[in-house]
């Protein structure tokens, strides 16, 4: 089931990422909340699914002749560009609570 699951996060990150912009385009007064859900839910179950993918390769998931090395290196950069996650959740928390 561990391969169903990465899939359904993989899914749900696409599907948040495409409101948020979707919501960008369309001027949407919410735009800068679903921007930070989506970068903070993306971003975490991203890694969560590379994680995971790394424990299924075992020690071939760091060479890099496999390119899930540079997808955890990357989630891990993505989790802090352009504000942490934290700071995402201080604005969902803004625009949350009014």
């Amino acid at each position: 089931f561990k391969v169903s699951d990465m899939a359904m996060k993989l899914h749900t990150s696409r599907l948040a990422i495409r409101q948020a912009a979707q919501a960008i385009d369309n001027g949407d007064q919410y735009k800068s909340q679903y921007c930070a859900m989506a970068k903070a839910y993306a971003t975490e179950a991203c890694s969560e699914v590379c994680n995971d993918a790394l424990q299924l390769h075992g020690g071939y998931g760091y060479l890099r002749d496999y390119p899930l090395e540079r997808y955890v290196r990357d989630t891990r950069v993505n989790q802090i560009l352009e504000g942490t996650n934290q700071v995402m959740r201080v604005i969902m928390s803004r625009h949350l609570l009014g």
